[in-house]
């Protein structure tokens, strides 16, 4: 087997004397930076090929007009689309022919923000290798980690044809961000360095600058998520519910008028880009919102003013709309598998493939099988922030989560569950990650009921009662609620079998579903002192991706809500507890302040060592197989890739914009078009969407 030198020596590196260390790290040096130049050699034969297609395009006006826009056009309606486009548009190598409606199933009017995921249109994203590239932005220029110049795209356009220039980002600046009643909690954490935020300037119509003291690496990727760090929104439309922009007498009756409390509650309504639930907001997304709620259809339309085109001049979307059904969530698999969904992942799990697989012959479909990219498919949250006293002490207590989780048979549930197709172990990075060590998480991760039940007893926790379970400090049984979303059979399966080998410790669990704002809401309040969901959002990543999710940073993070919002609002909350916790937002700190790549590579192997040796969260099974249902007219869709919320936005990384529908065999007909048949918005276990707590 061929190794590469860094992975040679490293193991033995400090056993080497000083002058063989040095010739070998020159070596080894040497072998990275020959990978780099050919690296860089091929982005920029890429680059210029690109550049060459670009002004090529942009020379000759050689753009192709939409078969769906040409009416339009026509009655001067709509400009051409060589006006429509950015001076110089983002030129995709990619073919396909325009046109069509792709059909998609979802479970609650809220999912209409999946499609700013889907769409994934954004300042700067990453491409299917996870690389930060351009894209509404024309380019970037970062210097020393800490002044990013952002250089917009001349001549583009909102999707109501208004420009986008610089005013976007003063007004989002100016207007909101430092608008004490629109931010009370002042900047979001990732512009925050030291506490401070950057010094933001406008070069010019097109020209943003954002510069700080010391690196912020986690800006770019910030702007990158799946739910992005907005720095700009139109001004042009939202100056109309601004006291700024607006006197205070039509201020006063627009509130009545919207029967909102303030003008805050107006601006909020109409202003969330995220959400997709306003079809008058001016969007860059792909597609844009055209039904206002509630409904049971919601579509989607082609964005005219787009800014992407491929390379014969095409401008993308592709596929002129897209149409979000809904359904109960127990239903989407069934009406998946009877063709009523052209590309089909959110809701379904691998205990649905057998019958997709099944019903492809019957409506056209094919089943892809992608890979979830968390760090365990079903994983316990110890709500170490509980009003519970007795249990948060025990929950805070690091040999109690260790006792939890060698009382876990993750063995059992990859046989029984995933039909020993899973990584067993806790919940950590997987093997595709390069900063995945598999000591992490094999870490307090066999089976051991013995050691458990040595751990428990080392904790004073040796009285039981008559059924033999174990009594907490102050005479109660150790019966612990753990609360589910209720989305999907998987999770009442795991808990099923964990149930058991907990009992033998003398601990008994019950499962308490409930629908997920409410099972948000009971975490955040310590209501809940256990929680179950699915782990590391991002268990694929690189060193220069934030290591975020190990440390208490956001209120979502269900093993310590409090602690997390402490840090995410700058003051809320409570400050950390624990000093292990504490270590890892120190870490996390650190990795901010620097853009050295080797320092970054340490602190996310410490970071790990850490959350993996404390136990924050229980992992049982990860690297499950997703289904991915595809209409075989619908091309463009990767053969194999990660559905997957962070960073690659489920589909986002794979550019559904690409995504094409042959215009000479139309897509499946469903086989009934009655819209109540699939209103039915109520919580069931029998889907589930991969996704984080940022998900939708």
């Amino acid at each position: 087997m061929n190794h590469s030198p860094f992975t040679r020596i490293a193991p033995t590196m400090s056993a080497l004397p000083s002058a063989g260390r040095h010739r070998l790290l020159c070596a080894d040096r040497l072998v990275r930076l020959r990978r780099l130049l050919s690296a860089v050699f091929a982005v920029l034969i890429t680059t210029l090929l690109i550049l060459s297609t670009q002004t090529s395009l942009a020379a000759t006006g050689d753009f192709q007009e939409t078969p769906s826009l040409q009416e339009a056009v026509s009655k001067g309606e709509l400009p051409p689309v060589a006006q429509r486009l950015p001076d110089q548009p983002l030129v995709v190598a990619t073919e396909g022919t325009p046109g069509g409606r792709l059909t998609t199933l979802m479970a609650k009017a809220k999912d209409t923000r999946i499609m700013t995921v889907f769409g994934y249109a954004r300042l700067v994203g990453y491409n299917k290798d996870l690389e930060l590239v351009p894209d509404i932005l024309q380019k970037v220029d970062v210097e020393e980690g800490r002044i990013f110049t952002l250089h917009l795209r001349p001549g583009m356009r909102w999707s109501d044809g208004e420009p986008f220039t610089t005013e976007d980002f003063r007004f989002w600046w100016e207007d909101v961000a430092n608008n004490q009643e629109l931010s009370p909690f002042g900047l979001p954490s990732v512009l925050l360095v030291n506490g401070k935020g950057p010094q933001f300037e406008v070069l010019d119509q097109y020209t943003v600058r954002y510069s700080w003291d010391e690196p912020n690496p986690d800006f770019l990727p910030a702007l990158a998520a799946p739910s992005p760090t907005y720095i700009y929104l139109p001004f042009h439309y939202l100056k109309k519910f601004h006291p700024r922009y607006l006197s205070a007498e039509k201020m006063e009756a627009l509130i009545k008028k919207k029967k909102k409390r303030n003008w805050m509650g107006v601006f909020l309504k109409y202003g969330h880009p995220y959400k997709q639930d306003n079809p008058d907001l001016p969007s860059l997304q792909p597609w844009v919102l055209r039904t206002e709620a509630p409904a049971e259809r919601f579509l989607f339309v082609r964005n005219p003013y787009y800014h992407r085109v491929d390379s014969q001049g095409h401008q993308l979307p592709y596929i002129d709309e897209v149409m979000l059904d809904l359904a109960s969530s127990s239903l989407i698999p069934a009406k998946t598998g009877a063709g009523e969904s052209d590309l089909q992942a959110r809701y379904l799990q691998m205990d649905n493939y057998t019958f997709l697989k099944e019903a492809e012959h019957r409506n056209n479909n094919r089943v892809l099988l992608w890979h979830s990219g968390t760090g365990s498919q079903v994983t316990l949250y110890p709500n170490m922030n509980c009003q519970d006293e007795e249990w948060r002490k025990l929950l805070q207590n690091r040999d109690f989560r260790r006792a939890l989780s060698l009382g876990v048979n993750r063995h059992e549930i990859n046989q029984a569950i995933y039909f020993g197709l899973g990584i067993e172990g806790g919940d950590s990075l997987l093997p595709d990650s390069p900063l995945y060590r598999a000591r992490y998480r094999n870490a307090w991760a066999e089976y051991d009921p013995a050691q458990a039940n040595r751990l428990l007893d080392g904790l004073g926790l040796t009285h039981r009662d008559s059924r033999n379970l174990r009594l907490l400090p102050d005479g109660r049984p150790m019966e612990l609620i753990v609360h589910t979303t209720g989305e999907f059979t998987e999770e009442t399966d795991v808990l099923a079998l964990i149930k058991d080998t907990w009992q033998q410790l003398g601990i008994l669990i019950h499962a308490r579903p409930s629908e997920r704002e409410v099972f948000r809401n009971r975490v955040f309040s310590g209501e809940a002192c256990m929680s179950v969901f699915t782990g590391l959002p991002n268990a694929l990543a690189h060193a220069d991706m934030s290591p975020a999710q190990f440390a208490p940073t956001a209120q979502d993070q269900l093993q310590w809500p409090n602690w997390g919002k402490y840090y995410e609002t700058s003051g809320g909350g409570e400050p950390p507890r624990l000093t292990s916790a504490q270590q890892l937002l120190d870490l996390f700190r650190q990795w901010r302040h620097t853009d050295d790549a080797s320092e970054q590579m340490q602190i996310w192997q410490e970071m790990q060592q850490i959350y993996s040796n404390e136990v924050f969260s229980i992992g049982t099974v990860a690297g499950i197989l997703q289904p991915v249902v595809v209409n075989r007219h619908l091309h463009n869709v990767p053969e194999h890739g990660y559905f997957n919320w962070d960073p690659q936005a489920f589909f986002g990384v794979y550019r559904m914009d690409q995504f094409w529908l042959d215009p000479d065999t139309p897509a499946v007909v469903p086989a009934s078009t009655d819209q109540n048949s699939s209103a039915d918005n109520s919580d069931s276990k029998a889907g589930k969407p991969t996704s984080s707590e940022g998900e939708p």
